[in-house]
């Protein structure tokens, strides 16, 4: 069996923040949508997936993250990546998705871009 897991780090009102760790691949990410939608049906519909510890991702994986988007703009909310790592960010803007999707360097980068973008809208 494949291993993964994914561990809500910082759940903040309509925000959370959730590590994601092992191989995203046919057996594991339906386990990654599934438990990426259970945050957006608990109320935090913008999501910041920080993928450092993913060791791989095949087009399973890849599909599961497009469906978090998709789940998350229904809901209004937006998917931010952070500490993508190499291959799975040459993926992304192989197919054009680092638009939809974008991806910080760490974490912390992409908690402080929320924030902004937060502050911005309602000024």
């Amino acid at each position: 069996m494949t291993a993964f897991r994914l561990t809500a780090q910082h759940t903040d009102g309509d925000l959370a923040l959730a590590h994601v760790a092992g191989e995203l691949d046919v057996a594991t990410a339906p386990e990654l949508r599934a438990q990426a939608l259970a945050l957006i049906e608990q109320g935090h519909r913008h999501l910041i997936l920080d993928l450092e510890a993913v060791t791989f991702c095949d087009s399973s994986g890849f599909n599961a993250l497009v469906g978090i988007y998709r789940c998350a703009k229904t809901a209004d909310g937006t998917l931010v990546l952070a500490a993508v790592p190499d291959r799975l960010g040459r993926l992304l803007d192989l197919t054009g998705l680092s638009t939809l999707l974008p991806a910080h360097p760490t974490s912390s980068h992409a908690l402080v871009a929320h924030t902004r973008s937060q502050d911005s809208a309602s000024a």
